[in-house]
C-alpha cells in the first residue's frame, strides 16, 4: 500500500473519531446544564436531578 495513502488513512480516522465526540459531549453538557437551570428553580426537588442527571 502507498505510504501516503496510509498516512491519510490514519489521520483521517484521527479526525473522525474526533469531530465524532463532540456530539455527546454537547449534549451531556446540555443535560447537566438543564438540571442546574431545573435545580435553581426548585431547588426542593434537588434529589430528583441530581439522581436522574449527575
Amino acid at each position: 500500500m502507498n505510504p501516503l495513502i496510509s498516512a491519510a488513512s490514519v489521520i483521517a480516522a484521527g479526525l473522525a473519531v474526533g469531530l465524532a465526540s463532540i456530539g455527546p459531549g454537547v449534549g451531556q453538557g446540555t443535560a447537566a446544564g438543564q438540571a442546574v437551570e431545573g435545580i435553581a428553580r426548585q431547588p426542593r426537588r434537588r434529589e430528583k436531578y441530581e439522581v436522574l442527571y449527575c
